[in-house]
């Protein structure tokens, strides 16, 4: 049980490397992409509101993906891309609804799926940053974006980060010393074990040998006690 403990706690340990390997990548990432975090041409992005549901809603973590090809981009497809927001320049994920092509330039007409009608301002194709894959986690965008700030960073990553080569030290220490010690050889365990018995028979033979004299000892002490008697017997018929 022991045992299975310590590969269990070893494995976990292995998992939070990892994923925190993964999420400072994907921090660092996103200071290099205009605020969106990228990996392997993959997008986590948290969602904001409800306007696509129930394809996908607040709070949910989806998967987007980089397209090489606008052109490939067709009515029904879900995209992600920078607009204005309350005058501000945001993400925000909805639907396309109708394709345009003006002198070879693209553009899109979107919709959320809980919106009751289009969007104002058609996508412009510098604008698009990917294209959804279809994948979302539900719930844990928020913590997605706790982990982005420092203080769920240091927290949630380098804490634990800290912890496990702590404890992989604390190993190296172990392992180190008793690398250090003394090997017990199998030579060597012979003669202990070759030892303890000799020991174990010369006390043995020990204690058989006091029994004797003891024996002896009480048989004498008989003898010398019989022949008391006779001798007084003797002195006794002599006088008669």
């Amino acid at each position: 049980m022991k045992k299975f403990f310590k590969v269990f706690f070893d494995v976990l340990l292995w998992i939070l490397l990892i994923v925190a390997f993964l999420v400072t990548l994907l921090v660092f990432t996103s200071d290099k992409n205009n605020g969106v975090s990228k990996l392997f041409g993959y997008m986590p992005m948290t969602v904001k509101t409800d306007s696509m549901k129930p394809a996908f809603k607040s709070q949910d973590l989806i998967i987007v993906k980089e397209i090489d090809d606008l052109y490939k981009l067709k009515k029904g497809d879900v995209i992600t891309y920078y607009t204005r927001i309350n005058g501000e320049r945001a993400l925000n994920t909805h639907r396309i609804v109708e394709v345009n092509e003006n002198n070879s330039k693209l553009s899109f007409i979107t919709k959320g799926d809980n919106n009751p009608t289009n969007d104002t301002d058609a996508v412009q194709s510098v604008d698009i940053v990917g294209k959804w894959t279809g994948k979302k986690i539900g719930g844990i965008g928020k913590a997605m974006d706790f982990l982005r700030t420092k203080k769920g960073f240091f927290i949630c990553i380098l804490l634990p980060m800290i912890l496990f080569f702590l404890f992989e030290l604390y190993k190296f220490i172990v392992a180190l010393i008793e690398f250090k010690k003394p090997q017990t050889t199998e030579i060597d365990e012979e003669e202990i074990k070759r030892k303890a018995i000799e020991e174990y028979l010369a006390k043995q033979k020990a204690e058989q040998g006091e029994t004797t004299v003891e024996s002896s000892n009480s048989n004498n002490s008989e003898e010398a006690a019989e022949k008391t008697e006779a001798s007084e017997e003797t002195k006794e018929t002599d006088r008669n």
